[in-house]
């Protein structure tokens, strides 16, 4: 019983990653908290569905549809849809309508369903027609520039254009890529002085929090489906 992830990095400046999934034998999943938003397809007993999904801030637990295959597109902080902003969708999403095995429908326009060869090219159109935008100041944040313009001005933008602030980006991207170290076989002492967590127990709050695994579960490779691509160890 397992989820069975393939994860590659983008050089597409408007996404993160893309992914593919099938699900083998699972019907729940430990869900973990993620940062960015996402375009997801999926198909299930021979029908076809789309969702656009949101950044998490928590873990927990989700269904997964048994024997789907999935492919996913996660795309860049401080980008969104034009119609529906990552702060509406924070610890949710939203399932369109009208999706065939070619096709599916998004911002009053139909648009062709991509393999995960081919996300990139769904992107630049997406970008040319509109429909996904970003925040340049944003941009320049997460390069490590710093904007003319006051912190509050600043965490406003960074929140409104990724549902999150940026104490919380940090705290969940650290969190996901301590998961990633310990799942390699770093030991927990290591990864809290590599990541620099105050102690082991601090450490373990935040596996907790956000990924809802121990450090023990996820050294052992034990706890169920989880939505996390452990396999990359960092090579992705």
């Amino acid at each position: 019983m397992e989820l069975r992830f393939e994860t590659r990095a983008s050089d597409s400046p408007w996404v993160d990653s893309v992914w593919t999934c099938t699900s083998e034998q699972v019907t729940r999943m430990t869900s973990v908290a993620a940062v960015r938003w996402g375009l997801v397809f999926w198909e299930q007993d021979g029908v076809a569905h789309t969702s656009v999904t949101g950044p998490e801030t928590r873990a927990g637990t989700a269904p997964v549809p048994e024997g789907a295959t999935f492919t996913g597109i996660d795309f860049a902080l401080g980008t969104s849809l034009r119609v529906l902003p990552p702060p509406d969708i924070v610890d949710g999403g939203v399932v369109l309508p009208d999706t065939t095995h070619r096709t599916f429908r998004l911002d009053g326009s139909r648009w062709e369903t991509p393999g995960a060869d081919d996300a990139e090219a769904l992107v630049e159109r997406l970008v040319r027609a509109g429909i996904v935008v970003r925040d340049p100041m944003v941009t320049d944040v997460l390069r490590g520039h710093h904007p003319a313009a006051s912190g509050r001005t600043v965490e406003r933008r960074f929140r409104a254009a990724t549902g999150l602030t940026q104490g919380a980006v940090r705290q969940i991207e650290r969190a996901r890529t301590a998961a990633e170290l310990l799942a390699a076989g770093t030991t927990a002492a290591d990864v809290v002085v590599k990541l620099d967590y105050f102690d082991e127990p601090h450490l373990a709050r935040a596996l907790r929090a956000y990924v809802g695994r121990t450090a023990g579960q996820l050294r052992d490779g034990v706890g169920g489906a989880i939505a996390l691509d452990l396999d990359q160890r960092l090579t992705s």
